[in-house]
């Protein structure tokens, strides 16, 4: 009976010093479920499928070890205060339908089990999703929705790493004023009455409009010192097979800058009727979204030479980032293209909640949260030109990435004749001269 009894203590000793070594929450953990909604088709579905490929990249690095990577999540095969726990990405379509985004958002925490969500790329759908999240207390990251209202709502579930379209709008402005002080490369001082008078079309959903709203009131504050006059500023419906009207009106408001927020199909229709309608604005900017897209390229060929689209990551990047050439490297053999805002930007996204899940040792909703409000990635862990991640725990921002940043990049040809995007602000690290005015069709 002693014996036995021995053997018994003998056991429980070994349980409770294996205890002191396993973490917590990683007994039963072999992977963690991560629900990913994007729009898989429809009118953004390019988007998506290179959001797809972004986070499916990361997962597979954080899965595995590429000891050749200068990142953490690439030394550990899995969730290392886990117990090597695996990222398990379950994607969801949600077609760029709210409604349909928050069903799915219910049916991945109730269904499924996720340990969290990773989404949506359209704001309208983020917010219902993060809304659902919220309500459940299931923690969800956002990698690619720029509307500021997401982190104006107080929710304690909701992080955001991109930098929202208030920071790229005022990056726009920023640009301009370097043009009318000869800060921009290959450009001479221009006069400040060559830029003054501005004409803007944005989609109509959660995106488009906050975009109208914050360049009217980004051009009101600058008013006094610069000059910028709205001359137009209109709506559209989303996915719209005729913008004719709306492109005559921006023309009849004889515009020196034309300002644009418009998903993929949206952006390639508005390029091809404001060339057959001959509009001439000496700068036409897009905000990301379907002006950065393989498919506007591949679409409209020589047509985009001179057009700027704000994004968080350029091909030219690489040139200046070790880590960001090598995964762009493992992104093209997989793909065939070179990460992009959006791919980059699910790549962060994904690799984020993977440092979190490893701070936080657990996968229970609170450990995951604690994580999130004290985790700091530094910049020489991104693929993105960002100084970090740091999310605010204060203010009327909660749960933002304060240390993002944004870019701006020009179409233009290179060497071998094809188009590509040339970086043009900051003006530090421009790859390129850039082309002024935009030159005629």
């Amino acid at each position: 009976m002693k014996v036995y009894t021995r053997k018994i203590m003998t056991v429980m000793c070994l349980f409770a010093v294996v205890g002191i070594l396993v973490p917590s929450g990683a007994w039963a953990v072999k992977e963690v479920k991560i629900g990913v909604i994007y729009p898989l088709t429809g009118g953004a579905a390019a988007a998506g499928r290179e959001l797809r490929a972004g986070a499916e990249l990361a997962a597979e690095i954080a899965n595995n070890v590429m000891p050749d990577l200068p990142m953490a999540m690439a030394k550990n095969a899995g969730i290392k205060s886990l117990g090597g726990a695996k990222i398990k990405l379950i994607f969801k379509d949600h077609e760029g339908n709210p409604t349909l985004g928050a069903d799915l958002a219910k049916k991945l925490i109730l269904d499924d089990k996720v340990d969290g969500i990773l989404g949506c790329y359209h704001s309208s759908v983020t917010k219902t999703v993060s809304a659902v999240c919220e309500q459940y207390g299931v923690p969800m990251i956002n990698g690619s929705s720029t509307s500021p209202g997401l982190t104006q709502r107080g929710f304690k579930w909701f992080w955001r790493t991109t930098p929202h379209d208030k920071w790229f709008t005022k990056d726009l402005f920023e640009l301009l004023k370097g043009l009318m002080e000869g800060k921009v490369r290959g450009v001479a001082k221009v006069p400040e009455k060559d830029l003054m008078n501005l004409a803007s079309a944005c989609e109509n959903t959660e995106w488009g409009s906050h975009v109208s709203e914050l360049i009217k009131d980004l051009a009101i504050v600058n008013y006094k010192e610069y000059g910028f006059k709205m001359k137009k500023s209109l709506l559209y419906a989303a996915n719209s097979a005729d913008l004719s009207s709306e492109v005559r009106s921006l023309k009849a408001a004889r515009p020196d800058v034309m300002l644009f927020a418009s998903y993929t199909s949206d952006a390639i229709l508005l390029v091809k009727t404001l060339k057959a309608q001959r509009a001439q604005p000496k700068i036409i900017w897009g905000q990301d979204a379907g002006f950065e897209k393989p498919e506007f390229r591949e679409t409209l060929g020589d047509s985009i030479q001179g057009i700027l689209t704000r994004t968080v990551f350029l091909p030219k990047v690489v040139e200046i980032k070790k880590v960001a050439g090598q995964v762009n490297a493992l992104y093209k053999a997989k793909t065939g293209n070179d990460l992009g805002g959006a791919s980059a930007r699910a790549f962060t996204g994904l690799q984020t909640w993977v440092y979190i899940l490893e701070k936080a040792g657990s996968t229970k909703p609170a450990a995951i949260q604690a994580a999130a409000n004290s985790i700091h990635i530094s910049g020489k862990e991104l693929v993105v030109p960002w100084a970090g991640i740091k999310f605010s725990t204060s203010g009327d921002e909660l749960g933002q990435n304060v240390l993002g940043s944004g870019l701006i990049g020009q179409y233009q040809k290179e060497k071998d004749g094809s188009i590509g995007l040339e970086i043009v602000y900051p003006f530090d690290v421009a790859s390129a001269n850039m082309i002024y005015p935009f030159p005629k069709w």
